[in-house]
């Protein structure tokens, strides 16, 4: 099953797309996305890497093509057909050539191609399922062969050690960042709603005061 889809510029790793419900029923989705970005870093440094290779990690497996200095990349489960993976990626090459060819290389902010998710999530639930007669005629076409991909490990492609604790650190790291923001903005909520209702409440409590200064009296 495809779990996470990202595409990116080759040149300096900006990221341009990816499908953005891709990791919520993922353990450790923000850690895979970040050995995504890592591998996106070490192809604009020009490794020389081929243009299709699968990466395992984990449970999982990367596979990506390299096009027009464009990386489409997906993550899927160990038994999912790597033949299905790279048809499904080269699905996703032609339709983004064809809509954002002109504009790739001007791209100058991160995820500019954002709506392209449409079609990727389209597209994925189109692979999803491996027993359909559609896939099934996909596996089946002997024009399509993947054997000659070559399969590597994550850490051969990173760099054992250094270069791993550096993506759990920074996914570790973007994760605590996401707590403290998340704290700031329930304070921040917290405080404006005290400022809101505060007025409120001391007219409240003058107008009670009164009430009661006045029974007392009378």
């Amino acid at each position: 099953m495809v779990k996470i889809t990202m595409i990116a510029r080759v040149t300096d790793g900006l990221p341009l797309a990816e499908g953005l419900d891709d990791g919520r029923d993922l353990q450790d989705s923000e850690f895979y996305k970040q050995q995504v970005k890592a591998l996106f870093k070490n192809l604009s440094k020009g490794q020389n890497e081929p243009s299709r290779m699968s990466i395992e990690t984990g449970p999982y497996i990367f596979h990506y093509i390299i096009e027009g200095r464009v990386c489409y990349l997906t993550m899927c489960d160990r038994a999912y057909p790597k033949k299905l993976a790279f048809q499904y990626l080269e699905d996703l090459k032609n339709e983004f050539e064809r809509v954002n060819g002109a504009q790739i290389e001007t791209a100058a902010r991160p995820y500019a191609f954002i709506k392209f998710d449409t079609f990727i999530q389209k597209t994925k639930k189109l692979y999803q399922d491996t027993r359909t007669q559609r896939n099934i005629a996909k596996l089946n076409d002997e024009l399509y062969e993947v054997h000659q991909i070559m399969t590597r490990n994550v850490q051969e492609v990173l760099g054992v050690g250094e270069k791993l604790d550096q993506v759990s650190e920074m996914s570790s790291r973007l994760t605590s960042e996401s707590r403290v923001y998340a704290d700031k903005a329930r304070d921040l909520n917290r405080q404006a709603l005290i400022r809101k209702w505060a007025p409120v409440a001391v007219v409240l409590g003058i107008v009670f005061l009164l009430f009661w200064v006045k029974a007392k009296i009378w």
